[in-house]
Order: C-alpha cells, then sequence, then structure tokens
C-alpha cells in the first residue's frame, strides 16, 4: 500500500498531531509499506529517512500565495508519489485533498486530533475519520459527520520509534516532591488553576513541594508573570521544552495534566509507563487514557481547590501515592503505538473496500 501523510510540519517541538503521523509513517514503513510524508519539514527528516520514508517539501500554510503554490505542488506530489492512502492529519490537507482529487485514484483517510477548533468539522470530507478517542467520535457525530464514516482509533505512544526505551532514560535530580506536567503554555492547558492549586497546597505541606512546568507555547510568558506573583514563586519552574519529557516523568511524584479542553492527552501514556502518579481532568479524552479513574484520579476542570486537595492527600499520605504510583503501570498495552498502527491500517483497507464497492460516503453538514 502507498500512504503518504500530509502535515503541516515535522518540527520537534512536541506537537502531539506530528507525534502520531511520524509514527505511524515510521511502523507502516517497518511493515512493509510504501510511505512518504508532505509537510514543511522539519527535524523528524532525519528520523522519517532512516525507516525510508520519503519526504515532500509541502508549504500549506494559509497565506494566500502559499496556498496557490500549495495546489499545484500536491497535484505534482500526488502525481509522483501515486498513493493509494492520503492520510490527512490538518484541515488544509484534507482540504486540499478533497478538492484536488480530481480523477486520481487515492482514498482520503483523515484523523481529528483537536475536535474542539471549530474548523475540525471540515476533517469529515475524508472518505474515513479517524477521531483518537471516544470523546472526540461523539462530539464529531454530534456536529454532523455521519457515524459510517468515523472510526475510533485511541492515541498511544509507548514503543514510538522517536524515543529511547525508558530503560535506557536517566531521571534527572529534581527536587522533591516533585509535581511535574508536561504540556504545551496555552490556557487550554489549565496552567493557570495548576499554579493557583500548587499555592493552595504548598501552605499545608511539608517538606516543600517544587512545581516543574515543561513545554512551550504562546502563553509562556504570561504564565510566567502570573507565576510570579505567588508566594512559592521560586518554587515554581519553568523548563520550556523538551526532546526528553520521560526525564522528568521518571523523576517526579505526581503527574498534573489540568487541562480545560484535551482530545486524549499522549502524555498521559508516558506518565503511566513512567510510573507516576496521575491527577489530571475529567474532560473528554482524559478519562478514556485513565480508565476512568482506575489507574489515575480525576478532578473537575478549572477547579484549583478540587485539584490541590487531591495533590494535598497523595503527598501526605505516601502509601496512597505508592498504591496509585503502581496503578498507573498497569494495562499498559492498549497505549503502545504498534496497536495504533495496527488499526490505522484497517482503516485504510475498510475505506478502500467501501470506495471500490462504490458506497455513497456522506459529506457532513455545516
Amino acid at each position: 500500500m502507498r500512504i503518504l501523510h500530509v502535515l503541516n510540519h515535522i518540527q520537534k517541538i512536541g506537537n502531539g498531531i506530528v507525534n502520531v503521523a511520524i509514527d505511524l509513517a515510521c511502523l507502516q514503513a517497518q511493515a512493509g509499506h510504501d510511505v512518504a510524508v508532505a509537510s514543511g519539514g522539519g527535524e523528524f527528516e532525519a528520523l522519517l529517512a532512516d525507516y525510508d520514508v520519503r519526504h515532500f517539501e509541502f508549504d500549506q500554510s494559509r497565506k494566500p500565495i502559499a496556498l496557490i503554490k500549495a495546489i499545484g505542488r500536491f497535484q505534482a506530489i500526488v502525481q509522483s508519489f501515486q498513493p493509494d492512502i492520503v492520510h490527512t492529519h490538518m484541515m488544509t490537507g484534507v482540504v486540499l485533498a478533497k478538492l484536488l482529487k480530481g480523477n486520481a485514484d487515492y482514498t482520503i483517510v483523515s484523523t481529528v486530533h483537536n475536535e474542539f477548533q471549530r474548523s475540525a468539522i471540515l476533517m469529515g470530507v475524508a472518505d474515513r475519520v479517524i477521531a483518537i478517542s471516544q470523546a472526540v467520535a461523539v462530539s464529531m457525530q454530534q456536529r454532523g459527520v455521519p457515524s459510517d464514516k468515523l472510526r475510533v482509533v485511541s492515541n498511544g505512544t509507548l514503543g514510538s520509534p522517536r524515543s529511547r526505551p525508558l530503560a535506557e532514560v536517566e531521571p534527572l535530580p529534581l527536587h522533591r516532591p516533585a509535581i511535574t506536567t508536561v504540556a504545551g503554555m496555552f490556557h487550554r492547558k489549565g496552567i493557570m488553576t495548576l499554579i493557583d492549586a500548587f499555592t493552595e497546597l504548598s501552605n499545608h505541606l511539608t517538606p516543600p513541594v517544587h512545581l516543574y512546568l515543561v513545554g512551550d507555547g504562546d502563553d509562556r510568558a504570561e504564565f510566567e508573570r502570573y507565576a510570579q506573583k505567588s508566594p512559592v514563586s521560586d518554587r515554581i519552574h519553568f523548563e520550556g521544552f523538551q526532546p526528553e519529557p520521560q526525564r522528568y516523568l521518571l523523576a517526579t511524584d505526581i503527574f498534573v495534566l489540568a487541562s480545560e479542553r484535551e482530545p486524549f492527552g499522549l502524555v498521559l501514556s508516558e506518565a503511566r509507563e513512567a510510573g507516576c502518579a496521575i491527577v489530571a481532568t475529567q474532560v473528554d479524552g482524559i478519562p478514556e487514557v485513565l480508565e476512568n479513574g482506575k489507574v489515575g484520579l480525576l478532578v473537575p476542570p478549572k477547579d484549583a481547590a478540587a485539584l490541590a486537595n487531591a495533590l494535598t492527600q497523595l503527598l501526605s499520605d505516601p502509601a496512597q501515592l505508592q498504591i496509585w504510583k503502581e496503578r498507573a503501570t498497569d494495562n499498559l498495552g492498549w497505549l503502545a503505538v504498534k496497536r495504533v498502527h495496527q488499526e490505522t491500517v484497517e482503516v485504510y483497507h475498510d475505506a478502500t473496500q467501501a470506495n471500490l464497492r462504490g458506497e455513497s460516503l456522506t459529506v457532513p453538514e455545516r
């Protein structure tokens, strides 16, 4: 099978969409498929080359001149590579693949990563639409994407070709007890709620607890200014983007994901593998990753008091903290990237067979 993945870029900046697509491309090539990636380029080009995945330079930025050039470039890529599957991971790619298909003999598959974006409905023009969690599938169906198009392939990162085996990773010497989040520095990640919760719990706990915020993003400077107002600002550490966040996860006591919207939460699988006790918000796909609270504590979003209370309970009771660390590592098999690859290829075959049968695949309503 000839598979073309279409992405905005393949930069190594911790972008979950990019990470998922790179994992798929590498494992598909390893399984014997002919795979290519079309994107604006980035550091992952070297890894793709190691797996014999071709890379086509493709600028699909939403600027008039770039889009005009992208039309011709996409047609040239399709003519050169002759894909059976065009797998798009962002809105611009799926629209171009649909509008420019003409007589080309490819099937379009899209993966919906951020369904909360208004433009996500356009992902529904594909022949098959992969939702990365049950929560995303429900949301997309409510927005008009027909159920016969939707397929759920839950995310998973364990065994990723992007990462070293966990046994080879050296943990960092963090100040303990340590609370860590690995997240983009954006408002939807609940960073201010986490800072508020940390400030509140710090008034009640000894020895002093430290908070590590690992990640970068447009709102980081604002969060740093906000943290400076905390009386425990000296124990709030902004670490920026880290190419190997496992070094933090292996050294932390509690991992927190305080998101207000989170279709899945890839980092939760990595925190589980590292054996962190986990506290996260009960939104979107997070409960699915934490098996509805069996392997991590769930709290309401935007509720600093509830988050502080959950963290305080764990840090005040070493026995409970250890129990939740052990629970996190239970039943990890389904979070393997190998399973994601296998189920995705099954979607490709399903979509291709439907097209061969001439099935009518409904276009979603706007």
